[in-house]
């Protein structure tokens, strides 16, 4: 039987398949009755498992980043699809094909992280240059770099995902920063780098995708400027010259204020032209990759429009399927 991933499943579908499980809870309804629920999730994607009248026994069965054996119904609920889970049964690794729980393959990772090579060592500037070798030679940073995933819910929420967004975004500057001559393009390139480096360690990635502690206590930008200070350290060590004061204030600018608003996590707002336009650049990748996962997710086969998305405040136009179009 062949394998039906979660991006094919269809509303009442009946499920039964092995999926990664991640942020298992085990919850009280309004009645006092205990319910489980988990994320589920394989290459395609993730989705919500809900199983009603559980218990402890079956809380402690398992683990996040096991793999579980799920049976129940696929269902529409508020325009999500999630799974009613009726059965699980914990599943070795060793019965598993994990390449059903990769988005990106070996060599998918190993293009990108070339490519990453080929843009930072064509810097002009000298003690850019120089910096980003220290991140390229570092095998314990690059390790995690090509492995961490750039979010837990939203966009690039795999492994292999920071590389796979940062690549994007360092393609983006490099295609932007020439119509604009104002705009230095070796320290966009390089903020593009860095802006999200603190993710390596504010996020958990061997198997599930979670929070470490330093991750929940810190977060991304405070990690990432400490990285940044511990390379240019390395750096100055590597040249035998002081690394230039201001481009490192000009590289933590950037890191700390590439959410663009106070509201969204930045500790300052970019005040840069470089950090301005790296903000709405990684605005752009991060928000065509995670729409463009919604309306290619989303289970309403018989709708040319998504159900309504909270976090947008709008519905999204799929449009017609070919068929459907009256000429």
């Amino acid at each position: 039987m062949s394998r039906r991933f979660i991006q094919q499943l269809t509303d009442r579908e009946q499920v039964d398949g092995v999926f990664l499980v991640a942020d298992r809870q085990l919850r009280t309804n309004r009645q006092g009755g205990l319910y489980l629920q988990m994320r589920l999730s394989d290459r395609t994607g993730s989705v919500t498992g809900m199983m009603w009248n559980a218990n402890e026994k079956q809380y402690h069965a398992f683990e996040n980043g096991d793999y579980l054996r799920v049976q129940g119904t696929a269902q529409l609920y508020n325009g999500a699809l999630q799974i009613i889970v009726t059965r699980i049964d914990r599943t070795p690794a060793s019965e598993v094909d994990e390449s059903d729980f990769v988005t990106l393959g070996t060599a998918e990772v190993d293009r990108l992280a070339t490519r990453v090579s080929e843009l930072l060592r064509g810097m002009k500037n000298y003690p850019l240059r120089n910096l980003a070798d220290c991140f390229l030679m570092d095998e314990p940073f690059m390790a995690g770099f090509t492995a961490a995933p750039a979010g837990i819910k939203n966009h690039h929420a795999y492994r292999g995902g920071l590389l796979d967004h940062v690549v994007s975004l360092m393609e983006l500057t490099a295609v932007v920063a020439p119509r604009y001559p104002e705009i230095d393009p070796d320290l966009l390139l390089m903020g593009a780098f860095l802006h999200d480096v603190g993710k390596t360690r504010e996020l958990t990635y061997e198997r599930d995708l979670a929070y470490s502690d330093e991750g929940q206590l810190i977060g991304h930008l405070v990690i990432g400027v400490g990285m940044l200070d511990e390379k240019i350290r390395e750096a100055e060590k590597r040249s035998g010259e002081p690394f230039p004061e201001e481009l490192r204030l000009r590289l933590q600018h950037m890191i700390l204020s590439h959410h663009g608003e106070y509201e969204f996590g930045s500790p300052k707002l970019p005040m840069t032209l470089e950090a301005i336009a790296l903000h709405f650049l990684d605005n752009l990748d991060s928000k065509i990759h995670g729409i463009s996962g919604m309306m290619r997710e989303d289970a309403n086969d018989g709708s040319p429009w998504t159900p309504y998305q909270a976090s947008l405040g709008r519905k999204l136009f799929k449009g017609r399927r070919v068929e459907d179009r009256v000429d």
